[in-house]
């Protein structure tokens, strides 16, 4: 019986991981502000995210530069989150043709 309560427990703590992860690109590009400066397809302060996705079409380094620039704040301001998170962000940005 103990086993059957053991494995119950894990699947519900990977669910509850797997929803945790589960937050898209999109919502948390709104979320971390990045909207504030930032649209789909018009430039607003910064250039929209269908311009970024352009710039790094067909660039194999797009998502390790990326992520070092909004890590270390080069050019833009630090992005405020996980690296899970950040690496959504950038999934979702550079999706945006």
């Amino acid at each position: 019986m103990k086993p059957v309560w053991l494995a119950a427990a894990a699947v519900v703590a990977m669910l509850a991981a797997r929803h945790a992860q589960a937050q898209d690109g999109g919502a948390l590009a709104t979320s971390k502000g990045c909207t504030n400066c930032h649209t789909l397809d018009q430039k607003k302060m910064g250039p929209s995210f269908k311009e970024i996705a352009a710039k790094y079409t067909g660039n194999a380094n797009a998502e390790p530069t990326l992520m070092a620039e909004l890590k270390e704040g080069k050019g833009h301001p630090k992005f405020a989150g996980t690296d899970a998170d950040l690496k959504s962000v950038i999934e979702y940005v550079l999706s945006a043709r």
